[in-house]
């Protein structure tokens, strides 16, 4: 999902000028702050986000895979997302806690290379796994007759592969072409974590224009998705509103309506985060569009899908009470 952005050469703060790449061992992350006081701010507020994304979407795993009522496509595929969000706040966002909290910015060559593989991985994985939600819920809305043969077991299997392999084949080709270029333009990277445009704006070679078209190519599946999610849910609210129930078009809102938030906020910030012209660029305003891309949607996932959804609401809530129970339980166990 990282398109376009601006190839100027800008000079870099602290940043050691190499005369190749092979000679780059680490490379200098963007700072959150330059005081010691900010740093440790965003150290204190970082690890509750994270804390925050870890527990809601670990719940969410757990309720899905112990509740058999929640052993439906849906929810497969929720489950699937959720994992993602796991991996893909877990790429950057420790990292950065552990810089800030050292006041170290550095990162090896391997490491960085390592969270761009794993970056692009998760972030093209999940922009696939929400196409396929798109059209999980326009087959059950749209197509309800023939929901269980477009949607069986084995077919949700495929499109849930599909989705983590399509990330796992991006990752790779970005990676080995990105890392593949000569950098002779310093080493620090204008973000806090490993990203493609950062790294390409380091490279002295007319090479770049080889990855340049692997992003073009990304960016127009994407955008190719975003077509596909809009025209289902277009289909989707025509066919909700003909529904004569209240009851029916609010079941059907419910479990629409949420997806569709998740994939405003993922896709819209993203896209602005890579498409914005360069004569809006600014280090701060870098920094503020990847947080609310790489860090807020995987915390905010878990509450935007549970806040309407009943059955996901009820089916937690006895997870919870469940596991107190087992605590009081084994307090008692102890205690005696």
């Amino acid at each position: 999902m990282t398109a376009a952005f601006s190839l100027e050469k800008s000079p870099m703060p602290r940043a050691e000028q190499m005369s190749n790449g092979s000679s780059i061992t680490q490379f200098l992350l963007l700072a959150f702050a330059d005081t010691r006081e900010l740093q440790l701010l965003h150290f204190g507020l970082f690890p509750g986000i994270y804390l925050a994304a870890l527990l809601a979407n670990g719940l969410i795993i757990t309720t899905i895979a112990c509740d058999h009522r929640l052993h439906t496509p849906m929810y497969f595929f929720l489950l699937n997302l959720a994992f993602l969000d796991l991996g893909f706040i877990s790429i950057t966002v420790p990292k950065a806690m552990v810089n800030s909290l050292w006041d170290n910015r550095a990162i090896s060559y391997t490491g960085c290379a390592a969270q761009l593989f794993l970056f692009v991985f998760f972030l093209a994985a999940e922009c696939a796994l929400l196409t396929v939600m798109s059209y999980d819920r326009y087959v059950a809305i749209c197509k309800p007759l023939h929901y269980g043969t477009l949607m069986g077991s084995r077919a949700c299997v495929h499109m849930a592969a599909a989705a983590w392999g399509s990330g796992f084949l991006n990752a790779l080709l970005h990676t080995a072409s990105t890392f593949s270029l000569p950098l002779c333009q310093g080493n620090a990277v204008g973000q806090f974590f490993c990203e493609i445009p950062q790294i390409l704006k380091l490279s002295c070679s007319h090479s770049y224009l080889r990855e340049l078209g692997l992003l073009i190519l990304s960016a127009l599946l994407v955008f190719g998705c975003f077509i596909f999610i809009l025209l289902s849910y277009v289909q989707i609210f025509r066919a909700v509103l003909r529904i004569p129930s209240q009851q029916g078009r609010h079941k059907a809102f419910s479990t629409c309506l949420p997806h569709l938030a998740v994939v405003s906020i993922f896709i819209s910030t993203g896209l602005f985060s890579h498409l914005k012209p360069p004569s809006i660029s600014s280090p701060v305003l870098d920094l503020v569009v990847a947080v609310l891309y790489s860090v807020v949607p995987p915390a905010v996932n878990p509450l935007i899908y549970s806040m309407r959804n009943q059955e996901l609401k009820e089916s937690i809530r006895k997870v919870i009470y469940s596991m107190f129970v087992n605590i009081d339980k084994f307090s008692i166990t102890v205690h005696k």
